[in-house]
């Protein structure tokens, strides 16, 4: 049986890989790293089927230096250690040390992520690591700070137009075939600037017919509907389901969220990425109405990045509840989309007034800088009335508190008992 498309046209050398240009170009820093030898730890971050591996593949085969494989999904701190030590047995003075590649590394817990370090620090190997995560999030500092980071973007249209000319061209099965392209649309839309993607569909709608082939966008879409299982594990139906999800706790409804946590995790869903779900949730819906969903979340999201999975399933579980049961409010979230697009749609540079400026030299004094604050806690009440928006802003709200809560309507009554009726 043929190998999949997507392994059989896998680039070999930089000349062949296709996008990426700012990495890979003529003055990119991988070719830099192939002209030198001189190869730091980092880490490509970056969306499913940009070719991340690919890169790393490169890098070694044209150093001609051994690569070691983990992927974080299935490996922990005895493999870690078991490839170190295979490492430090090839460490000889007269060479570069060997790299060692994690897929996604994002999955790797502290414990994992520590037992790294010692070995990058000592350089008995240098670490390639790949994440579809944010690193600053998924990485443990001293890691991070011992690693480049490189950032790999979908591929545009023109890279996916590369790609489907050189299948049908320089793939010896699809060039015995008689295959027209009459419309790339569907194609290209359903890849998601995925080039594994777009070559697993190729494969799909050329595995349909036998003979000659006529591709458009119709054919596409009805081969993918048959198909959908095959190709799309983090398409269409992934992202409905976190909607669904979003909404359910929006919406207060805590056996859909549940049912909807359920499937995610079931489908092998990041548990971090649905922690820092909860997080968003908590300001974002909940936000004023009951203020403690943000910190049950910011714990959850710190549970979660200490024990993993599975029992960071009771975790998430607790806090879905948590939130969808909580009394939701978005002011703050209208507050500062309010401001936001006040602030950048004004042109004007609105000074900031004379009496909230400091004035730490006597030409500022002397100027009016300061002059006229009133400190909140010389007041009765910790309170001063005075005007701290720009003059031409004078009176403008922003926030408005949402009094359908109980937490909300307190601040409300303070906030008109404080300005007399201003805000």
């Amino acid at each position: 049986m043929a190998a999949p498309l997507a392994e059989r046209l896998r680039p070999r050398t930089l000349d062949d890989y296709i996008g990426q240009d700012h990495l890979v170009g003529r003055n990119g820093v991988f070719r830099k790293f192939l002209e030198t030898g001189n190869v730091p730890s980092f880490i490509l971050w970056g969306p499913p089927g940009v070719g991340k591996t690919t890169l790393a593949n490169i890098v070694a085969a044209e150093l001609q230096r051994p690569m070691f494989t983990l992927s974080a999904v299935t490996s922990g701190v005895k493999d870690v250690r078991e490839v170190i030590e295979q490492a430090k047995r090839q460490q000889f003075f007269d060479t570069r040390p060997p790299f060692l590649f994690i897929d996604e590394i994002h999955r790797f817990n502290k414990a994992q992520q520590d037992s790294l370090l010692g070995a990058v620090e000592k350089g008995v190997f240098t670490l390639i690591g790949a994440t579809t995560e944010n690193p600053s999030f998924e990485v443990i500092s001293p890691l991070l700070s011992r690693c480049q980071v490189y950032i790999l973007r979908p591929m545009e249209d023109d890279d996916l137009q590369t790609l489907l000319d050189r299948a049908l061209s320089a793939d010896e099965l699809l060039r015995q075939r008689e295959i027209r392209v009459e419309q790339t649309g569907a194609l290209f839309r359903f890849s998601g600037g995925d080039a594994r993607k777009l070559l697993n569909i190729l494969d799909i709608v050329t595995g349909a017919a036998d003979g000659p082939l006529t591709i458009t966008d119709d054919y596409v879409t009805e081969c993918l509907q048959q198909n959908i299982a095959l190709y799309d594990k983090q398409g269409e139906q992934h992202y409905d389901v976190i909607s669904a999800f979003i909404k359910s706790v929006r919406g207060s409804d805590p056996n859909a969220a549940i049912y909807y946590l359920a499937r995610m995790l079931a489908g092998g869903e990041e548990p971090r990425f649905i922690a820092r779900r909860l997080v968003i949730l908590a300001s974002e819906d909940i936000g004023l109405a009951n203020p403690n969903a943000l910190l049950l979340a910011n714990a959850c999201f710190d549970t979660v990045h200490k024990i993993g999975m599975p029992e960071a399933r009771i975790t998430l579980a607790e806090t879905v509840i948590y939130l969808a049961t909580s009394p939701k409010s978005n002011s703050a979230y209208m507050a500062i989309n309010r401001a936001l697009a006040m602030v950048e749609n004004d042109t004007t540079n609105r000074p900031v007034p004379l009496h909230l400026r400091n004035a730490p030299t006597k030409l500022m004094s002397k100027a009016g800088y300061g002059k006229g604050y009133k400190y909140a806690h010389d007041f009765e009440g910790h309170f001063a009335e005075m005007e701290f928006l720009p003059e031409s802003l004078a009176g403008t709200r922003f926030y408005e508190p949402d009094e359908q809560n109980a937490a909300e309507a307190k601040i409300a009554e303070r906030i008109r008992t404080l300005w007399k009726g201003k805000y």
